[in-house]
């Protein structure tokens, strides 16, 4: 019976695996076979015999790929045990255990730091206690060091340790001003030498030493190698922004407010400073450091004159000196070196046409100044006064219907063109005393604001390559005045009587107020005070207007002045609440 059972049994095996193989070769049969990327990617995540023998006892620590010798984890080649610590201190293979109530899971203990002479302060103290390695402090308890862990699951710390991420997180919030950080080290120049001069001359070379690394050329060498030079200076690299958006950050408030509306804004020529007055009679000097601390853009100084509502501050080009005045038969200059005030009275015959001095403006060569004259018998005038005599020069008279809008002075200061009501511009020279070119505002039904900018212009009109007109129905037109002048074999200038704008600019609903070029020439302000937050910037030469700024977020209010920094890189808005808001213009 045995036999006959094993035998059944054997039987039915037999039969079972031939069933299963059969099964298999039919599973083989609808299976495709693989590919030789298939069986790569295989091997590679699976891997396979040979490659798992082959790399079993390969030493990964060589880079050339050759087998050690000896072939074993943490040997040398002198066959001593390697282990990667033996340059460690003692003191850097223990930590402090200080226990405590969290559990030993929770509290994670951090050992003091070892000194190193790669690891080393960037300011060294004066003086170190020994009880600080000694000290520990926990960061968990106090909620207020809780920012000072690395991990949640940091704890106790040294008291070095503690005070080295105390100072860590002040320099965080409160960053060291720009003339308290040392100047980086200029790199070395390596002497570069002609091969012509290394051939002819070999033995000299190779007798120079290794460590003469720079070679000093003679002055005019060096003036004529430098092309920065024949400027006057080096060649500052010209940063362009680009159209249609424009990467702005509001930058700290100015922190003194105005207790009337601000009524103009003007930066120094030459220092961050910001002139700022209202007419409630004071003028405010601020100096432009946002990280300043504990109080960003400090005041530096600021002067009141009694019963004078100030409408106009301006620097004059030196800097040393600012003009102010108000809606009164006088104007006030202030030397900032002396402290002295001194006042102008009256221009010798023309005291009746000069009722007020508070539409001026100054030249920016800082030789003249110019004002609006009050009378308006068939048109208007300004008269040109000279800035160090304070005497009447000249008058500027163009025939307009409601008298001079607006005028502003050429960039060389030899000239200026002046805005009518009507909308008819006049080009006025100071060489001859005379106008060398009048043409009409396309479109305009009354002007209120003109602005000269950009330089490459043409030099018969001072240079500058744009300039843009306001109305009182809120267009702004922008010429380019190359387009203006005639082709012209006469010395004479022409130009087109009604030119065609580069750009119309129909943004603002309300009478334009302000219109304002960068000193770089690539961005236009124009905004009006009728209406909140009616600001708009355009980039120039494109003539686009930005879409991305102002927002309806913005804090602009009623505008009433507008100033760009002289880098072109900082936006100070003016409005009727006193206040002067700042914007960084970075790309």
């Amino acid at each position: 019976m045995d036999g006959d059972s094993t035998s059944s049994s054997s039987q039915d095996e037999s039969e079972y695996s031939s069933d299963e193989e059969s099964k298999q070769q039919a599973r083989q049969a609808h299976t495709y076979e693989k590919d030789s990327d298939e069986e790569e990617l295989e091997r590679f995540v699976l891997g396979d015999t040979a490659n798992f023998r082959e790399n079993l006892f390969k030493d990964d620590s060589r880079d050339d790929g050759t087998e050690s010798e000896f072939g074993g984890f943490g040997d040398d080649g002198n066959n001593a045990q390697v282990t990667g610590l033996e340059d460690l201190d003692d003191a850097d293979l223990f930590a402090f255990d200080v226990g405590g109530t969290q559990s030993d899971d929770q509290r994670l203990v951090v050992a003091p730091i070892a000194k190193t002479s790669q690891v080393a302060d960037e300011y060294a103290p004066a003086w170190e206690d020994s009880d600080d390695e000694r000290l520990t402090v926990s960061l968990s308890n106090a909620t207020q060091l809780r920012k000072l862990r690395i991990s949640e699951a940091e704890d106790v710390v040294t008291g070095a340790e503690y005070t080295r991420r105390l100072r860590q997180q002040y320099l965080r919030l409160n960053p060291l001003p720009e003339w308290a950080q040392e100047p980086a080290e200029r790199p070395t120049k390596r002497r570069r030498r002609s091969s012509a001069a290394s051939n002819d001359s070999e033995t000299s070379s190779d007798a120079a030493s290794d460590d003469d690394t720079e070679v000093s050329a003679l002055p005019l060498d060096k003036f004529l190698r430098d092309a920065g030079a024949l400027q006057g200076g080096k060649i500052a690299k010209v940063r362009k922004l680009r159209p249609e958006v424009i990467d702005i950050q509001r930058s700290r408030d100015i922190p003194d407010t105005h207790r009337d509306a601000v009524t103009s804004i003007a930066f120094h020529p030459e220092h961050p400073i910001l002139l700022s007055s209202s007419i409630s009679s004071v003028l405010h000097l601020h100096h432009i450091a946002p990280t300043a601390h504990p109080t960003p853009n400090p005041l530096l100084t600021s002067a009141q004159v009694k019963q004078v509502p100030v409408r106009r501050a301006e620097f004059l080009n030196t800097g040393d000196k600012i003009f102010f005045a108000g809606r009164r038969r006088y104007i006030h200059c202030w030397d900032l070196s002396t402290g002295m005030v001194q006042k102008t009275n009256k221009i010798q015959g023309h005291q009746l046409e000069q009722r007020t001095w508070e539409r001026f403006k100054l030249s920016p060569c800082g030789r003249y100044l110019g004002m609006i004259s009050t009378s308006r018998k068939g048109g208007g005038s300004v008269n040109i006064i000279n800035v160090t005599t304070m005497q009447w020069i000249a008058a500027a008279r163009l025939d307009s219907r409601g008298g001079i809008a607006e005028f502003c002075w050429w960039s060389n200061g030899n000239g200026l063109t002046i805005l009518g009501r009507g909308g008819n511009v006049g080009e006025y020279s100071m060489a001859t005393r005379r106008f060398l070119a009048i043409w009409n505002d396309e479109g305009s039904n009354g002007g209120t604001v003109l602005a000269l900018g950009g330089r490459g212009g043409p030099v018969l009109l001072g240079g500058d390559r744009w300039v843009a007109t306001g109305s009182n129905s809120g267009v702004v037109n922008i010429y380019d005045r190359a387009s203006l002048i005639l082709p012209s074999a006469e010395d004479e200038l022409k130009v087109k009587e009604r030119p065609e704008p580069t750009r119309t600019f129909m943004q603002l609903t309300t009478p334009v107020s302000v219109i304002t070029f960068s000193p770089d020439g690539q961005l236009l302000a124009f905004a009006s005070k009728y209406v909140k937050d009616a600001l708009k910037l355009a980039h120039l030469p494109t003539c686009t207007v930005y879409r991305n700024w102002p927002t309806e977020q913005t804090p602009l209010g009623r505008i009433s002045d507008v100033a760009f920094g002289r880098k072109s890189d900082m936006l100070a808005v003016g409005n009727d609440a006193g206040k002067i808001r700042l914007w960084e213009i970075r790309s």
